[in-house]
């Protein structure tokens, strides 16, 4: 008969750590498409390749360029901002004003290695556009192997 293992509170701690991290990982990296905009304050991306650059283009609308932290490492890109909106309609006997404040933030896994140095982004018409140049790929290197 198999031994009954008991579990102490560290194992179970740790393991509902290793689930929560892997649900947040899949929640950022499969599950932004899933969720309406009216929901979601994550900008919607999209991620291009070239022969030489990885290509990002991020739905943005209504934000001050100098509300956007944009980072880079070689494999992770990091999109934080912050929205500020007001919509004011004025008509003879209507008024309506709309509010849309908070922030984002948005972290992608990168394909490939970037030279971080080289990066470019631009905001125009509600879109921020990110251009990262790709790491030349390292030749491989050979060693001879003595034997014993």
């Amino acid at each position: 008969m198999p031994e009954l293992t008991i579990w102490t509170n560290q194992e179970i701690n740790k393991l509902r750590r290793d689930i929560d991290r892997l649900f947040a990982r899949l929640r950022d990296d499969f599950a932004a498409p899933l969720f309406p905009r009216i929901v979601r304050d994550v900008p919607f991306i999209d991620l291009s390749e070239t022969e030489d650059d990885l290509i990002i283009k991020a739905e943005i609308p209504g934000i001050n360029p100098e509300d956007l932290d944009i980072s880079v490492t070689e494999d992770r890109l990091n999109i934080k901002g912050e929205i500020k909106q007001e919509f004011v309609d004025e008509r003879e006997d209507y008024h309506r004003m709309e509010r849309r404040y908070g922030s984002f933030s948005r972290s992608l896994q990168l394909p490939c290695r970037v030279m971080v140095e080289d990066v470019e982004a631009t905001y125009r018409n509600g879109v921020l556009q990110i251009v990262m140049p790709k790491c030349k790929p390292e030749p491989a290197r050979a060693c001879k192997v003595k034997i014993r």
